[in-house]
């Protein structure tokens, strides 16, 4: 993941972030926790599915509004192992914006100082393994905003259930298959939409379903999932 290094180091480059020794110390007790091991089985992983809502679809422009996440542990979801934030804005997204994810102009005013919302998210993810529907996004705007507000780089791994599905279920190469999609085929509901923790919740039943179909696979770990992205991405790039 080279070029979100560079693309960190150029945006972080741009500001001072000035912490209080209680704040730093909380990112050097999550930079010290041990890495997981990603060929453990997964049924004995924990998984943190990751949802946000942002201001904007601009990575470079937009910014981070709420992050909603739920774990999945040993195949299971547990409920008391959720998060949800909304990040206090300084200045609230537009009424078109607003509309999408439902996230009011109050809310935003009166959300959580994004320093602490930040670390509260490092404290509850840990150094799982982090899934989302089109990880990209969401990946950039965390890593956006974790260099604005903490002065650091997440680097976490992150797996993208956009590239797993389609070689477990045998979907040819460049097939674009939306999420609402593969809730609808495997019939999961998704009470909320555009709700981070309800599109965290829908996502995590979605991780049950691949974790089944990838077992049967013989891909039985974190880090198999992995694999199967790289070599599906490789596919995608050699058409």
């Amino acid at each position: 993941m080279a070029w979100f290094s560079r693309i960190f180091a150029s945006h972080n480059a741009q500001q001072e972030v000035i912490l209080s020794p209680e704040q730093q110390e909380v990112i050097k007790a999550w930079q010290q926790l041990p890495a997981v091991d990603l060929d453990c089985s997964h049924m004995h992983s924990r998984y943190v599915i990751v949802d946000i809502e942002a201001s904007g679809l601009d990575t470079d422009k937009d910014h981070l509004i709420s992050i909603g996440a739920m774990a999945l542990v040993d195949g299971k979801i547990d409920f008391k192992d959720a998060f949800q934030v909304v990040l206090r804005q300084d200045q609230v997204s537009s009424n078109e914006n607003i509309l999408i994810h439902g996230i009011g102009g109050l809310t935003q005013s009166a959300g959580m100082d994004p320093v602490e919302a930040l670390l509260a998210f490092l404290r509850y993810i840990g150094k799982s393994p982090l899934v989302a529907y089109h990880a990209f996004f969401d990946q950039s705007m965390i890593e956006k905003a974790m260099g604005d507000y903490l002065g650091m780089e997440l680097g976490q791994t992150w797996i993208d259930l956009a590239w797993v599905l389609p070689g477990l279920f045998d979907f040819q190469i460049g097939t674009r298959v939306e999420l609402d999609d593969w809730l609808e085929l495997f019939g999961i509901d998704n009470f909320l939409r555009h709700n981070a923790v309800s599109d965290a919740y829908a996502t995590a039943r979605l991780l049950q379903v691949v974790i089944a179909a990838a077992i049967q696979q013989g891909a039985d770990s974190p880090g198999s999932f992995l694999k199967m992205e790289k070599a599906r991405r490789r596919l995608y790039e050699s058409l």
